[in-house]
């Protein structure tokens, strides 16, 4: 006999990928590790050290000195080098050891790994390939133009993910009706362009009047959002709101450094282009203002992939995106480079059909609105 729950479609949780994505990934803020200190970094179940020589480049090395296994992140930076704590061999940022000081020669095989870097938008970024291929630069994000002079500084925050994979932030990408109900916005428009190592999502909405708990788009106010995943973990969200007239341009960035099988460190960052005509404190308070607004709006995903179980074979409906076809896209960032295959990096475009839920939604707004009013007069 057939019981209910043999007749259920089951949830298959899959299995998260036995290695970590080829690409850049964003360490943080570039000048949070130019005070002439070692700065420790957990990634790709590794501790790193990250320390600015005296022309203030950036390096990245494994954290461990391959003499005794010394930790590097509780040395110091002698020169242009890390100087472990153990015994004061000093590695330089090419990965070969400078100096012993107790010795005459630096035997020659005295050599750690390293990570190549680059600076963009004031941030710190380095390439992994569990295949060990030099960076490709071309694959970086685009620099922000004119970052220092029209926007805001840095609004920069981080968070630790246990239990769930990096993978799972990325379904968002696709995830139309999830702004309505995760974020209290109606999406009027939905676009997906998915192409190389690229994929954007278009998106316009308005606020819903029946939440003031904050998000990406509150009551009177209409929001264009454009936003690029370049690579495996590094999105670029430009948004403009306009609120009765007044129109802000944000810009948030969303990145995550996976720090094992099943974790990651979670940081996004927040600049708002400076509103012209106004003076420096206004600047700053409406900075504040859609700093915390967006801020919200992002530690509502923040919860929800916290609490979610992974699921490899979602249940979908027709106005739910391209969850699989974006999913497709993500895997070239776990494959050989050889492995990559032409569905994973061609163009692909989708456009929702956002008309139906939105019958719905406005629908149920306004029972909620009838709803409150009623409340509030018999109170």
């Amino acid at each position: 006999m057939t019981t209910a729950i043999d007749a259920s479609r089951a949830i298959d949780h899959g299995q998260a990928p036995t290695r970590f994505a080829r690409g850049w990934h964003c360490l943080g803020l570039s000048e949070n590790f130019r005070d002439g200190k070692p700065h420790r970094i957990e990634a790709f179940e590794k501790k790193l050290v990250v320390w600015s020589d005296s022309q203030g480049h950036l390096n990245v090395l494994d954290g461990y000195c391959r003499h005794m296994g010394g930790d590097l992140t509780q040395g110091e930076v002698k020169g242009d080098n890390i100087a472990c704590p153990f015994h004061d061999w000093r590695w330089g940022g090419d990965g070969r050891c400078k100096e012993i000081p107790y010795t005459r020669r630096v035997p020659m095989r005295a050599r750690t790994e390293r990570f190549e870097t680059a600076e963009v938008n004031g941030q710190l970024f380095i390439w992994h390939d569990p295949e060990g291929s030099s960076a490709d630069r071309d694959l970086l994000p685009p620099q922000l133009p004119e970052l220092d002079e029209l926007y805001t500084p840095w609004s920069w925050h981080t968070k630790q993910i246990n239990g769930s994979h990096c993978r799972e932030l990325i379904d968002n990408v696709a995830d139309m009706a999830h702004f309505y109900y995760v974020h209290f916005a109606f999406p009027t428009s939905f676009r997906n362009i998915f192409e190389g190592h690229t994929a954007t999502q278009y998106m316009s909405s308005t606020g819903r009047p029946d939440k003031a708990e904050g998000g990406y788009s509150g009551e009177g106010s209409t929001l264009q959002s454009v936003a690029t995943y370049y690579g495996p973990s590094y999105m670029i969200n430009w948004l403009t709101v306009d609120y009765k007239g007044f129109t802000t341009e944000v810009i948030l960035v969303n990145t995550h450094l996976p720090t094992g099988p099943d974790s990651f460190l979670l940081q996004y960052g927040i600049v708002v282009k400076k509103p012209e005509g106004l003076d420096e404190k206004t600047v700053n308070y409406i900075a504040k203002r859609y700093t915390e607004s967006f801020g919200t709006g992002f530690l509502q995903d923040v919860a929800i992939w916290e609490n979610k179980a992974p699921v490899q074979n979602p249940l979908l409906c027709e106005d739910d995106g391209p969850v699989y076809q974006l999913r497709r896209w993500y895997e070239q960032f776990y494959v050989d480079a050889a492995d990559v295959k032409p569905e994973m990096v061609e163009r692909f475009e989708f456009e929702v059909d956002t008309s139906k839920a939105n019958e719905y939604w406005h629908a149920e707004v306004a029972e909620n609105l009838r709803l409150k009013a009623e409340a509030e007069a018999s109170s």
